[in-house]
């Protein structure tokens, strides 16, 4: 099986973001195409769009890493992975139908699903369910040290907030400001590594980001973590979506695929694979020290209320998944992200995940990715 990996090659935060923070809504006007993916049981070409970025979606890091897809898919079959610096970009290549596959958070995957005069893109299964993944609210290092999380929140009344918009982290932001009654003196549109720059030259006075890049900030003594999910009770979660055409013509891929998958969320959820994991994340990027890829993946956080696991690993659609899907496109459709306030029946296909786990005898949720002791992570790091 012959495989290619398109990868960032200088910066770790270059390319396409510029048109990322532009949303999906950006995503470009075109007829839609059906692609042609061969018959049942001959070799395939599959691009897929993946976030080394993003850690809720890390089985994507685990199956480029570790090759799983080449115990089920045809002979002959060749899998390129191209990193997707943002969940919306991804969503911008399946719509075009330059990527068959893709790993992205809860916003994009959504919104990916309601553009079908675009491309027909479905959401098969899910990668992980948290509270702090996606949701993590950074303030800039001198703010007052505050008693609490909703102390930290209210704060934020009259300050600058920046978030990467078309994300998770957008529609995370946009439901905490709504349910503690926050009003910004402005809401920025901004990628991360301006975000970045605007914490180092203390032009900002918060923002809304995912792992790893918010241990990343964190470690460099950028900014400071103040809140969470877990403060408001508000959980994210990563998806993977296919192609519609992919589905229809190739369900042999789809079960190959969707079983390599399982394997990959079984190994990310052992604790003894750790190091092996966090060796896969930093070969697959680049201007992350291990210390912050570690702790994105394994770190506590108990004064902000987290829990002995960083995230459950699903992989069917659970009642979880699909509360935070119907929630969230709700809430899409509220602040006019989307134009529609419930999915159309085919836009989630669990059926796949269902008839995998039974045959395996296996149950949903499959494991979790556990917090480490302190020395285990001390060693992780290394």
């Amino acid at each position: 099986m012959n495989i290619s990996v398109s990868k960032s090659s200088s910066k770790w935060l270059i390319g396409a973001v510029g048109a990322a923070v532009l949303g999906l809504a950006t995503a470009p006007a075109m007829a839609q195409q059906t692609l042609s993916y061969g018959k049942p049981g001959e070799p395939v070409k599959l691009v897929v769009g993946y976030q080394p970025y993003y850690t809720e979606s890390w089985s994507g890091v685990v199956m480029r890493g570790k090759k799983f897809y080449e115990k089920y898919l045809p002979k002959g079959s060749e899998v390129e992975f191209q990193i997707g610096l943002q969940g919306s970009i991804i969503v911008n290549n399946m719509l075009a139908g330059k990527q068959h596959i893709g790993y992205m958070g809860d916003m994009p995957a959504i919104v990916s699903t309601t553009k079908q005069n675009v491309g027909d893109v479905r959401i098969v299964a899910v990668l992980g369910l948290g509270f702090d993944q996606c949701n993590i609210f950074l303030a800039r290092k001198d703010a007052p040290n505050f008693s609490s999380p909703t102390e930290a929140l209210k704060w934020l009344n009259g300050k600058q907030v920046a978030v990467p918009k078309g994300s998770c982290t957008d529609r995370f932001a946009q439901a905490v400001f709504k349910k503690v009654g926050i009003q910004p003196a402005a809401y920025l549109n901004q990628n991360i590594e301006v975000i970045t720059s605007g914490f180092r030259a203390g032009k900002l006075d918060a923002a809304v980001i995912w792992e790893p890049t918010a241990s990343r900030i964190v470690e460099e003594g950028l900014a400071r973590r103040v809140a969470s999910g877990f403060s408001v009770n508000e959980n994210d979660g990563g998806f993977m979506a296919m192609r519609a055409d992919l589905i229809e013509q190739r369900p042999d891929v789809v079960k190959a695929w969707l079983n390599a998958e399982l394997d990959a969320q079984q190994f990310l959820a052992d604790p003894k694979n750790a190091k092996e994991i966090i060796d896969m994340a930093m070969q697959q990027t680049t201007g992350f020290p291990r210390e912050a890829m570690a702790r994105a993946l394994y770190g506590a956080y108990p004064d902000q209320g987290g829990a002995q696991k960083r995230f459950t690993l699903p992989y069917a659609f659970t009642p979880e998944a699909m509360n935070l899907i119907t929630k969230a496109t709700e809430f899409l459709h509220e602040i006019k992200t989307i134009n529609v306030n419930k999915l159309r029946p085919e836009a989630v296909m669990p059926q796949f995940t269902q008839d995998i786990l039974k045959q395996r005898g296996l149950t949903a949720p499959i494991g979790s990715v556990p917090v480490l002791s302190s020395d285990q992570l001390a060693q992780v790091s290394k």
